[in-house]
């Protein structure tokens, strides 16, 4: 008897019927495959990531499952509405769901609110059933102990590291635009054998997808002496290279710089956010220290760890002579990559209310909350100001002359401690990474929010205010 099927698709850039430009990304999200490593074994699994291949619409699959993000919305109700009109199934789940489920309850068969791990596997049999409720609540902070392990080989095969997985959740800092200050949460760390069988729990994947892997925490050093003891056991595994998130004050302490290079971490991302101290105190970031950058990042590029480091444009505490120097304190920094967005206030974060309160929100387009528009009224500088700072500094920063002049920078900055073939392994993957980082910003940049800016442009821009109307 042939199983049911479940699609579980993760969407990502509002792409809808646009062709995907994603496959420079190396390693997919976590949702996906760790909600089909949490499914149980009745029905037939797939999952579709947005960001290497468009929605198949005539698939095969009876139960339609769709992750996303707040700014994915829109296009997640669309997307659903158009499987159920096919006599699909569609379940919704993620953060938005989460905190908003009464705004996405009526757009889904069924949607999950909360954590999957404690009642997913009841919902599927549900759906099996025929007995599918309308909500399935996880309840607050359901256990991190025995989650199943991501199903990696489900991964598209355009993902050169499909290896993800999680060993935290939360984030111990209070930042206002941060997602996870919506309601906040303690931070919590998962038992460090399940994480180290999840990076071992590769046997369906080519030999050399095995070698790399990424743990995509909020911030891993949110508990140091856990990530310490994580670290040493992760360092067994022998990985070509893995990569990690954290913040940047983690980088104080010698001994976890120390723990990074022995795992083989070869790609750390950081959220700098800001080269403005008055902006990052803006937002209560306080833990960053602008005079603190350079050293750090001089500390992992020693090691052969490349820092991707978080840069928002229209903080704001930024000014027009802040914008000017820029690129120059970017160079000085010896930031390896960075990731450029256009600050949003996140919808019901505490810098969402603070500017709404103040008049300022002036795009309701949920769409637009992706980093790539600027959807608020500055105090200090005008639409024409952040999008032409913005232009130049990724016009700059990702010249071609500019990132090989980088690379070359970093690679000589590279103390060696391996053999020699360890150090041209270390080399070779390196090299792999920054490129395609580097490719893809580049290109994300020119394709994407380039033309988008100039949609926006100018200081008399209409603003759009009858898109979206958020919930309350």
């Amino acid at each position: 008897m042939k199983k049911p099927k479940l699609l579980i698709i993760v969407l990502f850039q509002n792409l809808r019927d646009v062709p995907p430009y994603y496959p420079r990304i190396p390693s997919p999200p976590l949702s996906g495959l760790l909600l089909a490593g949490m499914t149980p074994p009745e029905v037939k699994v797939e999952v579709l990531h947005e960001m290497v291949r468009p929605i198949e619409y005539d698939t095969d699959a009876d139960y339609i499952a769709i992750s996303f993000m707040d700014y994915l919305a829109p296009h997640a109700y669309e997307v659903a509405a158009r499987f159920r009109a096919l006599g699909k199934t569609v379940v919704g789940g993620g953060k938005f769901a989460s905190t908003h489920p009464e705004e996405v309850q009526p757009h889904f068969d069924a949607i999950l609110v909360g954590e999957a791990q404690g009642v997913w596997p009841q919902m599927v049999r549900d759906m099996l059933a025929g007995t599918l409720k309308s909500r399935y609540d996880a309840g607050e902070m359901p256990s991190l102990e025995n989650i199943p392990a991501p199903r990696y080989d489900l991964a598209e095969k355009q993902f050169a590291a499909p290896v993800v997985t999680e060993a935290s959740r939360g984030c111990p800092h209070a930042c206002t635009y941060c997602q996870l200050n919506i309601r906040r949460q303690p931070y919590r760390t998962r038992p460090i054998a399940d994480v180290i069988r999840d990076l071992r729990s590769t046997g369906r994947l080519p030999w050399h997808k095995r070698k790399m892997a990424m743990v995509l925490d909020n911030n891993l050093g949110g508990n140091l002496a856990y990530t310490k003891a994580l670290l040493r056991e992760i360092a067994r595994l022998k990985f070509w290279g893995i990569g990690f998130q954290f913040s940047i004050e983690c980088l104080r302490d010698e001994e976890f710089v120390e723990l990074l290079a022995k795992a083989n971490c070869r790609m750390a991302f950081i959220g700098m956010e800001s080269l403005n101290q008055a902006s990052l105190a803006g937002v209560q970031k306080r833990q960053n220290k602008v005079e603190e950058y350079r050293e750090a990042f001089e500390k992992l590029a020693r090691r052969g760890i490349l820092s991707f480091t978080g840069l928002m444009f229209a903080l704001e505490e930024d000014t027009p002579e802040y914008y000017q120097t820029l690129p120059e304190q970017l160079a000085r920094t010896g930031a390896t990559v960075i990731l450029p967005s256009i600050s949003i206030p996140i919808y019901d974060t505490p810098w969402y209310q603070q500017v709404r309160a103040e008049g300022r929100i002036c795009d309701n387009d949920l769409s637009h909350y992706e980093g790539d528009h600027l959807v608020f009224r500055h105090r200090h500088l005008s639409p024409g100001e952040i999008f032409a700072a913005y232009r130049r500094v990724n016009r700059i920063f990702y010249s071609w002359k500019n990132i090989f002049k980088r690379w070359f920078r970093f690679v000589g900055k590279q103390s060696r401690r391996e053999s020699r073939s360890e150090y041209l392994l270390k080399l070779f993957i390196l090299t792999f990474i920054y490129f395609k980082l580097s490719i893809f910003q580049r290109h994300h940049a020119q394709a994407r929010v380039f033309p988008e800016l100039a949609s926006q442009r100018s200081d008399s821009m209409e603003y759009r205010t009858d898109m979206f109307h958020p919930v309350g």
